[in-house]
């Protein structure tokens, strides 16, 4: 791949799968804008990159969109070559269970936010003829069904068709869209949902049994596929979803 550097904005960049794409994209030499809600998080991931910036905002409130545009502004002079959303909530029951606030939260942050702030970012975006990479889930892909993921299952799903309607859309304006689908990873979600740690490792052991290559995944895994479906490279790659599940999505 071409190591010419690069504006890359990556959302939920304090854990997990966000932080391994921040860094990813910053072992290459890229300029990164960690944005997330956890000050000390953030700090963490990008403490040690020099072209790495963490900025500390809700991206579900309209402050915090305009604070990633005036940032993008300000450091890059308003050009965008990646955008990467990835800030996703979940709160796991079924529908007779699921609070209103827990229903609310998850469209918020997993579908309005990134429809929202890929709006806000849209002019820089055109301008680098830059590529959108969304985050879903291997268990939207073909609309899998189980008790408990009704609400993040149809977010993940909707983000996957904003893949599509976008690369459509956005096409003719030189910007490519394509989505990452990750099976089952590590990343502490099923404990912050609300989980017992005992039940979480139980579902990881579970889910890594039921996976074809007989385990989980790590969100490294994840992070060289977004590097490397948002390189100039893969320029004939738009309004598709890569599932990262070590087969998950087909069984």
């Amino acid at each position: 791949m071409k190591n010419t550097q690069r504006s890359v904005i990556v959302t939920g960049g304090g854990s997990g799968i966000g932080r391994a794409v921040a860094r990813a994209f910053a072992d290459r030499g890229d300029r990164v804008l960690v944005v997330g809600r956890t000050p000390g998080t953030l700090a963490e991931t990008v403490d040690g990159y020099k072209e790495a910036h963490a900025l500390a905002v809700d991206i579900t409130d309209r402050a915090g969109l305009t604070a990633v545009a005036d940032e993008v502004r300000e450091r890059w002079g308003g050009a965008v070559d990646v955008l990467v959303n990835n800030a996703a909530t979940a709160a796991f029951g079924t529908l007779g269970e699921l609070t209103r606030e827990a229903v609310e939260a998850q469209v918020a942050t997993n579908l309005v936010a990134p429809a929202l702030l890929t709006q806000a970012v849209l002019g820089p975006l055109e301008t680098a003829g830059g590529v959108v990479v969304n985050i879903g889930s291997a268990g939207a892909l073909g609309l899998r069904a189980w008790p408990g993921n009704s609400v993040y299952g149809a977010t993940k799903a909707g983000l996957d068709l904003f893949t599509r309607s976008w690369a459509v859309e956005l096409g003719p304006r030189g910007i490519r869209v394509v989505g990452v689908a990750p099976g089952v990873i590590d990343t502490g979600t099923g404990v912050r949902a609300g989980m017992s740690q005992e039940a979480y490792d139980g579902f990881l052991e579970a889910m890594g049994q039921r996976t074809p290559l007989g385990r989980t995944g790590a969100s490294e895994e994840i992070a060289r596929w977004v590097v490397q479906l948002a390189d100039p490279e893969a320029s004939f790659i738009t309004g598709t979803t890569v599932a990262v599940d070590g087969g998950l999505s087909l069984t």
